[in-house]
């Protein structure tokens, strides 16, 4: 399901094709319209968010790499990051990775306090939302590696999507629920339309955190009991 379709398709669900809506300013300077389009989407942005916070899947893993500078503790994020899956420094000689465990800005602060001990990083904090803090301090201009957390691009934005593509039931009944929880509508078909997302959500997550995360040479495949 693209972007289009779904757009189409939550109009016709819920009968409803969200005209022009104009809002007053707080401060009075006039009026401001908020068009049916951009409603829907909303609807749909607050939808997939919903999802990607609630199931882990492979499309929403990124990786980046980045270089160090000397005698620098700290190394900027990328811009859509989120939250990390892993942090390892390349040797520059034999390219082996080690990984850096994460410990929180004090402990490194309180471990390796100017003037810095330079050394290869061997832990790393959150600093703030666009950088961390290593520790010990780089020696050399290592490369580094950041595996992470960060929303796909919306299906809004690019027309298509994993969820459109892969899972759309999904993503179509979490937009019904917002677009309906928006007009206020009866209770039972709020009720209706949580309980199908509930069940595409649960099928969604047996995929991405079951079936993603196993292979038949340790796991073997589920089976039913015969009687």
């Amino acid at each position: 399901m693209n972007y289009s379709t779904l757009f189409e398709t939550i109009k016709s669900y819920v009968e409803n094709d969200f005209p022009n809506q104009d809002w007053t300013n707080t401060a009075g300077s006039g009026t401001t319209t908020f068009t049916g389009t951009e409603q829907i989407n909303v609807f749909i942005q607050q939808a997939e968010q919903r999802i990607y916070n609630s199931v882990q899947l492979p499309v929403f893993r990124k990786n980046v790499t980045g270089l160090l500078t000397t005698g620098n503790k700290y190394l900027n994020v990328p811009t859509d990051w989120l939250a990390t899956f892993s942090l390892a420094v390349i040797h520059p000689v034999t390219q082996a990775q080690t990984y850096l465990l994460q410990k929180d800005v004090e402990y490194i602060r309180e471990c390796y306090p100017p003037p810095d001990t330079l050394d290869t990083p061997k832990y790393y904090a959150i600093f703030d939302n666009t950088t961390f803090i290593l520790g010990p301090t780089p020696d050399a201009g290592y490369n580094m590696e950041l595996h992470y957390f960060g929303y796909p691009t919306s299906i809004v934005t690019a027309g298509t999507s994993w969820l459109g593509d892969n899972f759309d039931s999904v993503l179509l009944y979490g937009s019904l629920l917002e677009a309906y929880t928006f007009m206020k509508g009866e209770t039972d078909v709020i009720q209706n339309y949580m309980a199908r997302y509930n069940e595409a959500l649960m099928m969604l997550k047996q995929l991405g955190e079951g079936k993603d995360r196993q292979d038949t040479y340790r796991t073997m495949q589920a089976r039913m009991p015969v009687r």
